[in-house]
């Protein structure tokens, strides 16, 4: 019993706020207004009278929804780079490609993605570029370093030799090298992409004040703690749960793959 709990813990972590910005806004929930900070509905309201429950339920699709799309686009050109690297004949092509993303590699994420949200204000789009492309450097080096044992092995010549395109020898072939890599490094990654748009938002650097975004309620509303302490502690709870859940998770999955590696060895 205890086992199950212990394994099904982060699980349900994950799930409880991914499943509130998931279907949420979809919810026949009626948000009353009320009076500033006050105790009427589920949960109160918040400093503008707004109903807490309600604006939960809509403010995961930013929280959470700008950090999974920094993760992917962060992904597809990373990754597309780091194999473009590593599978490349032409060093000067190698050099061309991951030696601009080593110049980039050590400007503070915060400060970078800080400049880009003052620039193009309450822009959710914006963000999530700005996140993604302080992600890349790392996603292509990680990519490129994963992908450079397979992409120069007998293999890949043999596909070469057959005429294969190189969409397929490294997407078919090469790709499925970094799978394992790219796995172990998600947990890390998502988490981190969750972090810079929370604080870009909880800094009143990102999306509007009055923005249902959990991380922005967390800020708006701080003041109020004492009066209403569910109106910061309840998107609070929901971002840690998140976080904390998807690292265990991660953890468990690299740690059990590693097993099933080693007894196949």
């Amino acid at each position: 019993m205890k086992r199950w709990i212990g394994a099904s813990a982060p699980a349900v972590l994950v799930v409880v706020p991914l499943a509130i910005a998931v279907f949420g806004p979809f919810l026949p929930y009626e948000a009353a207004p009320g009076s500033p900070y006050s105790s009427e509905g589920l949960l109160g309201t918040d400093g503008l009278g707004r109903d807490v429950l309600g604006l939960l339920l809509i403010g995961g699709r930013t929280a959470l929804g700008m950090a999974f799309g920094a993760v992917v686009l962060a992904y597809v050109v990373g990754g597309l780079i780091g194999l473009t690297a590593a599978s490349t004949r032409h060093r000067w092509l190698d050099e061309g490609l991951m030696r601009p993303l080593d110049v980039l590699l050590p400007l503070p994420s915060l400060l970078v993605i800080s400049v880009v949200a003052v620039g193009w204000q309450a822009s959710a789009v914006a963000i999530t570029v700005a996140v993604a492309m302080v992600n890349v450097p790392t996603v292509a080096r990680l990519v490129r370093a994963a992908a450079l044992d397979a992409a120069s092995g007998p293999v890949v010549e043999a596909l070469r030799m057959q005429r294969e395109s190189w969409v397929a020898i490294q997407l078919g072939y090469v790709g499925r090298s970094v799978l394992g890599p790219v796995a172990a490094d998600l947990g890390t990654r998502i988490t981190l992409a969750v972090f810079l748009v929370a604080s870009v938002n909880f800094l009143g650097l990102g999306l509007s004040p009055t923005a249902p975004d959990w991380a922005v309620s967390i800020s708006r509303n701080r003041e109020g703690l004492l009066l209403q302490p569910w109106s910061v502690l309840a998107p609070a709870v929901l971002l840690v749960s998140f976080t904390l859940g998807f690292n265990l998770l991660a953890d468990r999955l690299v740690h059990r793959s590693r097993r099933l590696v080693g007894s196949s060895v």
